[in-house]
Formats: C-alpha cells, structure tokens, sequence
C-alpha cells in the first residue's frame, strides 16, 4: 500500500512542476514584452514580473521538482522491475530532456533577474510549448507502457507541435490586428494624465 502512497506523492509534485515550468515562461515572456513599454510602467511592470518570478521559481517550481525526483527514485527503488521496461527507458529519456529544459529555464530566469533580455516574447511563446510537448510523451508512455506505441505518440505531438507554432502565429497576427499593446497604453496615457491634474 505505501508504493501507492510514493506514487501518489510522485504524481501531485510532477503536477505542480509542470505547473511552474508552464508559468514561469509566462512571466518570460510578460517580462519581455515590458521591455517595449514606456517609463514608469516597464519599470513597475519588470520589477513586479522579477518577484513573481522569483516566488514561483524558488518556492513552487525547484522544490517540485526536486520532490518530484525523490519520490521516483523512492519508486524505482521499491519496483526495479520497472528498469527492465523498454517504455521505462524512453520515459526517462523524456524525464532528461525535462531537466535541460528546467536548467534552461533557469538560464533564463537568472538573465532576467540581472536585467539581461536575450529572447523575444515570441521566441519564448515557442520554448513554452516545449514542456507541453514533453508532458504530452511522458503520459502517452507512462498511459500506453509501450515502447513502440511512443512512436505514434511523438508523430502526433509533432503534429500537435506544429499546430501550437500555427496558434502562436496566428495569434500574433491577431493581436497585431486588435491593437491591444495599443489600447493599453492608450489607458495609461490617460491614467497618467488624470493623475497630473
């Protein structure tokens, strides 16, 4: 009965880390697109996105997964018969790739707290889908518990993949097309001017 206990554990802290992952390139790509806005609200805004960031980062997203990892390894140690299954061994290359994703993820976090953007929002908005694409091997293997059943898995996660890069793009076009960035600082403008009088 404990096994089911370890992996209960295992599953809510793969949730919330995932959960992290996904945010946290949110607040990325808030914190760029900030970048483009006028003085004080670049200021206000980045400062804010750097403390939420930061919040999310060391309190929620490192301690998942870093429990995460503790109660699979818990797992493996209690049914190593898992080690011998070849879906297990592609799962855990997915598990690897999850984790260069997270130190890259770190790699960002910390250029953005030292005030250093190197990405653009739409390059982020396409690093986001990267852990979408991940989730979606590591369930359809885990669900399956098949090594060659992946192979469909990841045509459709490319498929899927390319349909995100389509959403992203078309997106874009639309919010081009609505203005938004231009009604907001339209608000502002006026805010700021209600406030002077």
């Amino acid at each position: 009965m404990d096994f089911l206990y370890v992996k209960a554990l295992h599953i809510i802290f793969v949730v919330t880390w995932f959960a992290g992952l996904f945010y946290i390139v949110r607040l990325f790509i808030y914190h760029a697109e900030a970048e483009k806005k006028a003085a004080p609200a670049k200021e206000i805004l980045q400062t804010q996105y750097k403390l939420m960031s930061k919040r999310l980062w060391y309190i929620i997203t490192w301690p998942s997964a870093i429990l995460a990892s503790f109660f699979a390894i818990w797992m493996l140690w209690k049914n190593p018969i898992y080690l011998e299954m070849p879906w297990m061994h592609v799962k855990l290359a997915f598990v690897l790739a999850l984790y260069f994703y997270h130190f890259s993820c770190h790699r960002i976090f910390k250029q953005l707290q030292n005030d250093e953007i190197k990405y653009t929002a739409f390059k982020l908005r396409i690093w986001n889908e990267v852990a979408t694409i991940i989730l979606f091997a590591i369930v359809f293997l885990v669900t399956l518990k098949s090594a060659i059943n992946w192979v469909w898995g990841v045509v459709g996660i490319i498929l899927f993949g390319t349909l995100m890069m389509m959403s992203i793009k078309l997106y874009k076009k639309i919010r081009a097309k609505k203005s938004w960035d231009k009604l907001e600082e339209k608000i502002i403008k006026e805010n700021e001017k209600q406030e002077s009088l």
